[in-house]
């Protein structure tokens, strides 16, 4: 039987998808504000989780709060999120973050 490289087999030969990414990213450059300061900017998000690129320390197992702004032909949109940091990557002057997100709101900026 072929594998596809999404997937492996276990003792039993079962397959069994890799679960490492439940959504699909979207490369995106977007500034982030981390507890209401500028922080960042994007590399790629997707509905569940979030890769930035900041130079503020932070640490792994840690909570986020940060939020984004979209343009939109309508007025500008807010998601503000809450999530956990799962990854740091210290490469070229940057630190780069992955979050989890937890929690999100989307909403009309005033």
């Amino acid at each position: 039987m072929t594998q596809s490289p999404t997937e492996k087999s276990n003792d039993t030969g079962i397959q069994m998808a890799e679960l490492r990414r439940a959504q699909q990213r979207v490369s995106a450059v977007l500034p982030v504000k981390v507890d209401g300061k500028s922080a960042g900017v994007t590399r790629d998000i997707s509905p569940s989780g979030i890769f930035f690129e900041t130079d503020l320390d932070m640490a792994s197992g840690s909570a986020i709060h940060f939020s984004l702004e979209f343009d939109n032909p309508s007025g500008k949109l807010l998601l503000e999120c809450s999530g956990e940091i799962v990854r740091i990557e210290k490469a070229g002057g940057k630190i780069g973050i992955a979050a989890k997100i937890v929690e999100s709101r989307l909403e009309r900026c005033t």
